[in-house]
């Protein structure tokens, strides 16, 4: 199995077993169980599920509390021909993976070390000193070695992983944590799936009346039409229209007749997008244009969790979304970088480049993500937003910046417009991975 579809496996099991074990094993022994995450094996045969139960926030000693882990891990395994017999109903899988289970201690640790220094305060200061001076001691010679910890979430029609280290382990599970909640934040805020998004409201309501908007979608629709009008229309968020014709919504692509992308072209550019700042609205011009997030809100929802880890104290994490949108905090333990390679547009097996990433942003756009073939041609999903069709000439770019916003926006205008416009716009400070549909080798700019 491929390293990204192992990925993204594994969070379709951790996600279906979460609501298994909450809404379906209805055992009192069980309590409340979190899946914090799932690890499968390289051939897929294997998978080791981490749970976390309740944190107990009163009077359980430690034998009380390995003897309530020790009945969790007895009933979950007593179960795990039912969770697989279910997971194979609701998954299109050809094999599900027998089922490990193991307790995540990251969350009860953190409480307990929090209980312990609450009750420090009511000793003696003396007391109170040496014992806090050797509850964190005890951590700090513990957690002297950089532990690494994973976990991932579905939001926005991907999987977003995030990879931290750090010494300490429940500092690591609640910051990735609240990460990843952040990306589910971000899909409330940004999904077009969603009845109750506000991005959903305003693509229902703003040809018909100015739509107030919260502050932080405002300042993300006056960075999009920047972005559009530097790119000279090549990034354009209306572009649904065109998607949804051409069948990459729904996976059954075709070419539509000419009559039918001239009708959806008459809904889509981004000056039919009128932004009030004094009102804080947004506004369409006619009836029809709505706005698709799949070319901005990876990048975004990247950028903020990597301000969540940061908040958290995590200095060394790399976060990927679906893949193709990533960022490095820092660097692994003894490395200079996040060693992140570039697949070849023409195949997965064959590295393209290889670059060591350390507070920065790589975020690739390619042919083989989604596309079809028709009468001998490929068309992929990467569309020019200004003539309707798909966008020729280029197999992939890839860019590096400070930021994934930045990266995940301009590789389409860079893919559009091609090496030629790349080359004479692209802003300063960006590197460029290109790979033209021309035979010849791949390269960077500059």
């Amino acid at each position: 199995m491929q390293e990204k579809r192992i990925e993204r496996v594994a969070e379709q099991l951790r996600s279906e077993l979460a609501e298994l074990i909450e809404n379906e094993l209805a055992d009192p022994r069980l309590g409340a169980v979190t899946v914090t995450s799932v690890r499968l094996s390289p051939d897929g045969k294997q998978a080791r599920v981490n749970v976390s139960p309740s944190v107990q926030t009163g009077g359980k000693s430690e034998e009380q509390s390995h003897r309530r882990d020790e009945e969790i891990l007895r009933t979950l395994d007593h179960a795990r021909g039912f969770l697989r017999h279910e997971l194979a109903s609701r998954l299109p899988l050809r094999h599900i993976p027998d089922l490990k289970f193991s307790i995540d201690h990251g969350p009860q640790h953190a409480q307990r070390i929090q209980t312990l220094l609450e009750r420090i305060k009511n000793r003696a200061p003396a007391a109170a000193l040496l014992l806090a001076s050797a509850i964190l001691g005890r951590q700090a010679l513990l957690g002297a070695e950089m532990l690494r910890y994973e976990n991932s979430t579905s939001a926005m029609g991907s999987v977003y992983t995030i990879a931290a280290y750090g010494e300490d382990r429940a500092q690591l599970s609640a910051g990735v944590g609240a990460a990843l909640q952040e990306a589910r934040r971000l899909d409330d805020l940004l999904s077009n799936y969603k009845p109750e998004s506000e991005l959903s409201e305003i693509n229902r309501e703003a040809s018909r009346r100015p739509v107030k908007v919260s502050v932080e979608l405002f300042e993300l629709l006056e960075k999009c039409q920047q972005y559009s009008r530097l790119s000279e229309g090549a990034f354009d968020w209306t572009v649904g229209p065109l998607m949804r014709i051409w069948g990459f919504y729904r996976g059954t692509g075709h070419v539509p007749e000419p009559a039918k992308i001239q009708e959806a072209l008459e809904n889509v550019g981004y000056r039919h997008i009128h932004l009030d700042p004094g009102s804080r609205t947004v506004s369409f011009d006619k009836p029809g244009v709505e706005l698709d997030p799949g070319g901005i809100g990876k990048g975004y929802a990247v950028d903020k969790m990597a301000d969540v880890l940061r908040d958290a104290g995590i200095h060394s994490a790399l976060i990927s979304a679906a893949g193709s949108s990533i960022y490095a905090i820092g660097a692994p333990p003894g490395e200079k970088g996040w060693h992140i390679r570039i697949r070849d547009p023409k195949s997965d097996e064959i590295t393209a480049a290889e670059v060591d990433l350390k507070d920065q942003s790589l975020s690739t756009s390619g042919t083989y993500e989604k596309f079809f073939q028709a009468d001998g041609k490929i068309y992929s999903h990467i569309m020019d937003p200004r003539t309707g069709y798909p966008a020729q000439g280029m197999l992939s770019v890839s860019v590096i910046t400070p930021k994934t916003i930045d990266s995940e926006a301009w590789t389409k205008p860079f893919f559009v417009n091609g090496a030629a416009w790349t080359k004479a716009h692209a802003p300063e400070g960006f590197r460029i991975f290109l790979c033209e549909d021309n035979g010849k080798p791949c390269y960077w700019i500059p």
